[in-house]
């Protein structure tokens, strides 16, 4: 039962398909697993165990494998449609809804054989920097219980860290699967806007979020974004995203910036980072370069306030009592904003992105930390300052990650080495839009070469 457990998604979509396991084994494996780790870690909101097992009965009597990843167990994010599941979005108003139709990306993942053993727990609506609350939480970090696990994908990163479930859905809106990967040592994506559709988006042209995936490797992210990835016509953005597999040509050529130029970083993620950067020097060209990003902060303030405004500003009218104090602060952020405001965030914004892409003209890589700070104890519900220094705003600790978001290029997130004492940390490599074969196969190469991969933590 445990090394079951210990196996990536790939090598269990290939033992199922070769029928050295069987489905509904490796099912009851994690769900023994989470019975035995997640009363402590918290990952999931809801487990459903008696319809895993019902899925995985239907695979085990399946004549050929029914896809990619043919029983194999998931977790979703509460966040996200399950058809016959309930689906909370982490807040108390939603505790009972179960959605009669499943998102797209749910679709695509069960259609490639995939199982849902449950959901995974997230801040109310996404918003927090710790993953909490008012019905399940705090989703504690399993490299040390007293810590935050991350906002707002910390249940998908501890199930997976934890071998609860060896791949978990995510989404990110200004580093909700990379801030998580970085503190509980697991790898992530975060590709283009776009290449997994969200046709039910009521923004059709909004890049701000996308769903994404984290693993304990590489390998099983490609897995799962190819499955869920594809044109659909109800999204906008899906129908122009390519995919350029060129491979790269010679030794690759990184960008490398602590900061971005303007990111909060606090002076230990700067040490953890150099240190990382010595290593990639052995197998790539460093460069000190970094886009232009003055601006982008407030930028992405201004935009991320507008659209939670948008989405959530009759529920703050109309049921405030019920909503956690970070939701309401983030719905309020928006309130005053015109469309002055909003328009010219907009136009800072595509000023950024040109410098991107005139950074991509020299480099075939930018890398960055993956998190301005180490995880924090659970109970400070805020990052409020780093180093001593004072934030504006909660939101500005994400800055080295929502900088990204702003300019939606993909980003691949992996663990790097650590010493013993040393708290998981992982580093953001992003590529141009289209790229995330080319990420795919320098994120393999620095696994196998460097080490920066997946350590299980030593659970009490």
């Amino acid at each position: 039962m445990t090394s079951i457990c210990e196996l990536s998604a790939t090598a269990l979509a290939r033992a199922i398909a070769g029928g050295e396991l069987s489905s509904r084994d490796v099912v009851e494996a994690h769900l023994a697993r989470i019975v035995d780790q997640d009363a402590q870690l918290a990952a999931f909101v809801t487990v459903d165990a008696d319809g895993a097992r019902r899925a995985a009965q239907i695979c085990d009597a399946a004549s050929a494998p029914i896809g990619p990843l043919h029983g194999v167990p998931i977790a979703i994010k509460d966040l996200t449609d399950t058809a016959g599941l309930a689906t909370t979005y982490g807040s108390v108003l939603f505790r009972d809804h179960v959605p009669a139709e499943d998102d797209l990306v749910v679709g695509r993942l069960r259609r490639a054989g995939a199982i849902i053993l449950g959901k995974s727990n997230t801040p109310e609506f996404g918003f927090g920097a710790v993953c909490t609350n008012k019905l399940r939480g705090p989703t504690r970090n399993p490299f040390d219980l007293a810590l935050t696990s991350g906002g707002s994908s910390g249940g998908s990163a501890v199930g997976v860290a934890a071998g609860m479930v060896p791949l978990a859905h995510g989404t990110d809106f200004g580093g909700s699967v990379r801030t998580p990967a970085s503190f509980c040592e697991v790898a992530s994506i975060r590709p283009t806007p776009g290449r997994i559709p969200s046709p039910r988006r009521p923004l059709g042209w909004d890049m701000l979020a996308t769903h994404g995936f984290l693993a304990r490797g590489v390998d099983d992210l490609a897995l799962a974004l190819s499955v869920c990835a594809g044109d659909d016509a109800k999204d906008p953005l899906s129908t122009g995203v390519y995919n350029d597999d060129r491979p790269l040509a010679g030794r690759p050529r990184i960008a490398v910036t602590p900061d971005f130029g303007v990111a909060p970083v606090s002076r230990d993620v700067r040490a953890r980072f150099a240190a990382a950067c010595d290593a990639l020097a052995g197998v790539a060209d460093l460069l000190p370069f970094s886009p232009n990003c003055s601006g982008a902060i407030e930028t992405f303030r201004t935009l991320r306030a507008a659209h939670i405004a948008n989405s959530y500003g009759e529920l703050l009218r109309t049921r405030r009592t019920e909503l956690t104090p970070t939701v309401i602060w983030n719905i309020e952020a928006g309130a005053e904003l015109s469309a002055e405001d909003y328009l010219n965030a907009e136009r800072r914004r595509t000023a950024i992105y040109r410098s991107f892409r005139a950074l991509f003209a020299r480099a075939d890589f930018l890398i960055a930390p993956a998190a301005s700070v180490f995880p924090w104890p659970n109970e400070i519900s805020d990052v409020t300052a780093i180093d001593g220094v004072a934030l504006e705003t909660p939101i500005d600790y994400l800055a080295v990650t929502f900088m990204v978001s702003l300019v939606g290029f993909p980003v691949l997130t992996l663990p790097v080495r650590r010493g013993e004492n040393e708290l998981p940390f992982g580093i953001q490599i992003i590529a141009p839009p289209g790229c995330e074969s080319r990420l795919f196969a320098f994120g393999r190469s620095t696994e196998n070469e460097l080490g920066f991969s997946h350590r299980r933590p030593k659970l009490p």
